[in-house]
């Protein structure tokens, strides 16, 4: 291996550990915001559940993402936009408290440096693109109407139970949902960093072979996003947490198993989702479930759709640019 692949793949862990750090309050956002678990607890135990996801899902999504760009269009310095401009874009969310996509960043990156490297938007996989814009719909609508049926199912099964037994037992549960959740957000998203690292141990193969991810590259990834999460982005774990409903842990149990649900059924399924669009869906179908619609924030809710139309764009830019000055200063393309 070369240096140069070397220091890639480093940079490529660095954007995992961006992620699970950006994306911490998709984990953590709901069990903090009713008090089930102090924050410092809260990453813990969604950082612990990242890592395990390993255990449960195989490489389904890591090789849909490998498939995005066709080989012919990928060379290191691809991969190396890709991921620095997909870096860039999750900083600058971070640094707005806006509750972006990771993975859309990821994929515009992607797709912006390939296309910039090929001039050709031939390149792009339909199949795997297609599915990843149809999901930035299907995944928030799947997720809100979970959230709707399981906060509706929960009201009628606990109707009789008085409050206290209601708070109770809906907080233990939530350990449980907040778990779940977290191993649906690890196995989704560490999968693509993985699938980004596929593509550049195959570059210069012009038929790539059917493969999974080495163990190596799949412990070093859901290790990465562990750590990420483990630090935190309280920013967005605010805005996620705090300010598109009020939840009470009946809520934040009910929104967690309908995100859970949601990344299950995508991972299993191949399909990279992003897990913010899904756990915002799920609170917000449970906020809506009281019957009134102000019950959600719809100003803050407004401002994270915008964050999500502008991401894969913004990312396809950042990298474009990106791969135009690193070709610039390496003398390759």
């Amino acid at each position: 291996m070369s240096a140069a692949v070397a220091i890639t793949i480093a940079i490529a862990l660095a954007f995992d550990f961006i992620n699970g750090f950006h994306d911490a309050a998709n984990s953590i956002a709901t069990v903090v915001s009713t008090r089930v678990l102090s924050p410092r607890a809260a990453v813990a135990w969604a950082a612990f559940f990242n890592f395990i996801a390993f255990l449960l899902f195989h490489g389904a999504v890591a090789a849909s993402i490998a498939k995005g760009v066709d080989a012919s269009a990928i060379t290191l310095n691809v991969i190396l936009a890709t991921l620095l401009g997909a870096i860039a874009w999750n900083l600058v969310t971070w640094y707005l408290g806006l509750p972006s996509s990771s993975s859309h960043a990821l994929m515009g990156a992607f797709a912006g440096a390939g296309v910039t490297h090929s001039r050709s938007l031939s390149v792009l996989s339909p199949t795997v693109y297609g599915k990843t814009v149809l999901f930035i719909v299907v995944s928030p609508l799947l997720g809100a109407l979970l959230g709707v049926l399981i906060m509706r199912l929960v009201r009628v099964l606990a109707r009789d139970w008085t409050p206290s037994r209601v708070e109770s037992t809906f907080r233990r549960l939530q350990l449980v949902s907040a778990g779940l959740y977290s191993i649906g957000h690890g196995g989704n998203d560490a999968q693509k960093t993985m699938g980004i690292i596929m593509a550049l141990l195959l570059i210069g193969h012009p038929h790539p072979p059917k493969v999974e991810p080495h163990i190596y590259v799949v412990l070093a990834c859901h290790i990465a996003m562990g750590l990420g999460t483990l630090s935190g982005g309280w920013r967005i774990v605010r805005t996620m947490g705090m300010k598109i409903t009020k939840l009470r842990p009946v809520g934040g149990f009910s929104a967690e198993t309908a995100g859970a649900a949601t990344l299950f059924l995508a991972t299993i399924a191949g399909i990279p989702v992003s897990t913010t669009h899904t756990i915002t869906g799920s609170i917000v179908g449970v906020g809506s479930a009281t019957g009134k619609l102000s019950a959600v924030r719809w100003g803050v809710a407004g401002r994270i759709v915008w964050a999500w139309v502008l991401t894969i764009p913004a990312a396809a830019l950042m990298s474009s640019l990106t791969y135009l000055l690193v070709s610039q200063v390496s003398g390759q393309r």
